[in-house]
């Protein structure tokens, strides 16, 4: 890609970093997991709630649906707060085992990511992780790493309105999607939450006269 800053923002991260290939799980229904659990906390801490949730077999729609929340909380304790999070994986559970995975992400982007947005504790960002990750389908992920990143090169806004600008400038391409987000937060990692800002690449770039 070569037109467009948020385009050469691309290329100067995957020369620089090469591909990511997230999101690192087994299922979508791990995906959507991840998604819930990754809210307010590392990773690190996912990766254990979601291991013991395996050991569990809780990795499915139908057994954390029916699964005792007092397991569950115990289980995604490392992940902070457990038992809102425990509820609201159950809650997304319950509604999956009762209206389909299938049939829910078979439905087009705007009305699966209203679905997913009505269930509760879910806002913009883990909805577009789901609808991005776990269905596959075209919705860019803004998160504060990219919110950070966009005003260094002088874009700013608020989480649609950056977001309608990724989609507006970009191909409307899943997997360029899926990477641009996982570069963006790989990057910020090793850059920005280090305060290597001589050392960025991007730091020449700006919004009039990349």
């Amino acid at each position: 890609m070569t037109a467009g800053i948020l385009c050469r923002v691309y290329d100067l991260l995957l020369d620089e970093l090469g591909p990511q290939y997230w999101w690192p799980a087994d299922t979508a229904f791990e995906v959507v997991i991840g998604a819930m659990l990754t809210q307010q906390t590392k990773w690190t801490n996912v990766e254990k709630a979601i291991e013991g949730l395996k050991e569990h077999g809780l990795l499915e729609v139908e057994s954390l649906a029916e699964a005792d929340t007092e397991l569950i909380e115990e289980l995604v304790r490392c992940c902070g707060f457990y038992r809102q999070k425990a509820s609201r994986l159950k809650g997304m559970a319950t509604y999956f085992a009762e209206n389909g995975m299938v049939n829910i992400f078979s439905r087009s982007v705007m009305e699966l990511r209203k679905t997913i947005l009505s269930l509760k504790g879910v806002g913009n960002e883990t909805a577009d992780s789901i609808v991005l990750y776990a269905a596959n389908k075209p919705k860019f992920v803004i998160d504060a790493y990219t919110t950070r990143m966009m005003k260094c090169i002088g874009i700013e806004g608020n989480y649609m309105q950056l977001q309608q600008r990724f989609e507006a400038e970009l191909p409307e391409n899943v997997d360029i999607y899926k990477e641009y987000h996982a570069l963006i937060v790989e990057y910020s990692k090793a850059y920005c939450g280090k305060k290597r800002c001589n050392e960025c690449i991007l730091k020449d770039l700006n919004e009039n006269g990349y």
